[in-house]
C-alpha cells in the first residue's frame, strides 16, 4: 500500500472524528468544549493533529471522540488550546475590575447564577465565570432577583452563541440562606430577558465537566467576598467525615420544584439518603452570627444530592464552626 493511500486514510480518519465531536450534545463544560472543533478553520486546523495523536484508534460517534480530548486538556497543543479558548478571553475579563456591594436582608432571595465557560489558555484550565442575579441593583420587595417566566424564556444555546463560549449552565433557580454579604461585582451581561452582573469564577480543572461534579465533593471557587449568616438563623448544616462542618447558602429550587425550603427543613435529616459513610445531617439555630471570608481569596464550597450549595465553615473560612 502506498504512503499516498495511507496517509489519506489517516488524513480522512482525522477528519471524521473532528466532525463527530459535534454530534452528541451534552450539558458539560468539557464535552461542549470539543462542540468548537467544527465551527472554524482555525480551531480545526490547530486541533487535527492533536484528535489523531492523542485519541488515535478511537472509534467516532456517541462522544468517545469527545470524552478522549476531555481527558488529554493537559497535553493539547498550545496552538489548539489558543485557538479553543477564542474568543473566551473576553468573558475571562470580566471580573477584572470588580467592585465590592453589600446586600443587605437577602435571606430568602430568590436568584439564578449563570457559569459561561472557556478555557484559560495560561493555566489550561476550564474556568466558569459566574454571574448573580442577586447582584442586581434594583432587586424588588418581594426578594425575587430572577423571576420564573424570565428564567424559562432563557435560550442556553443562544447564550452560548452570543458569547462565543465553550459551555452555558444555570444553578437554580435557588433561595439565598446567609442575612447579608459582600460580592465583587463585574461586568453585567444578558441572559435573555435576564440581566446579571459578573460575582466569582469556578476553576473546573482540565478534566472537569458539570456532569461531574459529584454531591458531597468540595470544590474551590475564587472569591473574595464577605458571607455573614446571623446569630439566630435557622440552618441547614452537614458534618463530614473529617470533622468539617458545612453550612447551606443556597436551596435548589429549580425550574419544577419538588418541595418548599420550609418543608425540606421540617424533615431535618430525614431527607438525605446518600450521604457519604461517616457523615450526618441537622437543622441548628446559629448561637452567634457565622461570619465568613475566605482566606487568600479562595472559598471552598460542595452540592449534595438535591444541588443544594454549602460552604465550609471554620479556620480559614469563617469565625464559627455551628
Amino acid at each position: 500500500m502506498s504512503k499516498r493511500i495511507i496517509l489519506a486514510r489517516q488524513l480522512r480518519r482525522i477528519w471524521i472524528a473532528v466532525a463527530a465531536l459535534g454530534t452528541v450534545a451534552q450539558p458539560a463544560f468539557a464535552e461542549d468544549t470539543w462542540d468548537k472543533l467544527d465551527h472554524g478553520i482555525n480551531v480545526v486546523r490547530e486541533c487535527a493533529g492533536d484528535v489523531a495523536q492523542l485519541c488515535d484508534g478511537v472509534l467516532p460517534g456517541k462522544g468517545r471522540v469527545k470524552a478522549c480530548m476531555a481527558g488529554h486538556l493537559a497535553e493539547l497543543s498550545q496552538g489548539c488550546i489558543k485557538a479553543l479558548a477564542e474568543p473566551a478571553p473576553a468573558v475571562l475579563s470580566d471580573g477584572a475590575h470588580a467592585k465590592s456591594k453589600r446586600i443587605n436582608n437577602s435571606h430568602l432571595m430568590r436568584f439564578i447564577e449563570m457559569y459561561l465557560a472557556g478555557i484559560d489558555p495560561n493555566t489550561r484550565d476550564i474556568v466558569g465565570e459566574c454571574y448573580g442575579t442577586y447582584a442586581n441593583p434594583d432587586i424588588p420587595a418581594d426578594k425575587d432577583s430572577a423571576p420564573q417566566s424570565l428564567v424559562e424564556s432563557i435560550n442556553m444555546d443562544q447564550v452560548k452563541k452570543e458569547y462565543g463560549v465553550l459551555g452555558v449552565s444555570m444553578n437554580g433557580p435557588k433561595l439565598w440562606i446567609p442575612d447579608w454579604f459582600e460580592v465583587e461585582v463585574g461586568v453585567t451581561r444578558e441572559f435573555g430577558k435576564l440581566k446579571a452582573p459578573w460575582t466569582a469564577q469556578l476553576n473546573m480543572g482540565k478534566n472537569a465537566s458539570i456532569a461531574t461534579i459529584k454531591p458531597y465533593a468540595p470544590k474551590t471557587i475564587a472569591r473574595k467576598s464577605a458571607i455573614n449568616w446571623n446569630k439566630g438563623t435557622k440552618v441547614m448544616v452537614l458534618d463530614d467525615a473529617d470533622g468539617n462542618t458545612w453550612i447551606m447558602k443556597g436551596f435548589q429550587l429549580g425550574l419544577k420544584p419538588t418541595h418548599t425550603y420550609e418543608e425540606f427543613m421540617a424533615a431535618g435529616a430525614a431527607n438525605f439518603k446518600h450521604l457519604p459513610p461517616g457523615w450526618k445531617a441537622r437543622v441548628v439555630t446559629l448561637e452567634q452570627d457565622n461570619l465568613e471570608k475566605p482566606e487568600g481569596g479562595v472559598a471552598t464550597i460542595m452540592t449534595d444530592e438535591f444541588f443544594n450549595v454549602y460552604d465550609k465553615t471554620g479556620p480559614g473560612m469563617s469565625n464559627y464552626k455551628p
